[in-house]
């Protein structure tokens, strides 16, 4: 009889301690895969906000190139003389050497 409510109280506690684990991890995930996500997110939708005429982008494709129109929902990219493209506003990405003038004029 004391064998059986000894089982039965290490059974309950077992329980209380796998809650505890699946809360931890969805903590863990939270911290460090969803909120890094989310914030780099935000950070992409402010740019694409902030995108005037002649500021370097990068589409998602690879493609360099510079702001000349810009429509409710597309972007027309120069991608040499003469050679203008129209992309989605979704697409497009700061350029790397903008990003990283950015980023040091930020840090003065």
């Amino acid at each position: 009889m004391f064998t059986l409510i000894t089982l039965q109280s290490a059974a309950d506690s077992s329980g209380a301690m796998n809650l505890i684990m699946i809360v931890a991890l969805i903590a863990i995930f939270y911290f460090f895969m969803i909120r890094p996500q989310q914030k780099k997110q935000k950070e992409i939708r402010k740019f694409r906000e902030s995108i005037e005429v002649g500021q370097s982008v990068v589409t998602a494709g690879g493609i360099y190139g510079k702001v000349r129109k810009i429509k409710e929902t597309t972007f027309t990219i120069e991608i040499a003389p003469n050679v203008q493209i129209t992309v989605d506003k979704g697409s497009v990405y700061p350029s790397a050497a903008e990003a990283q003038t950015e980023s040091e004029n930020e840090k003065k």
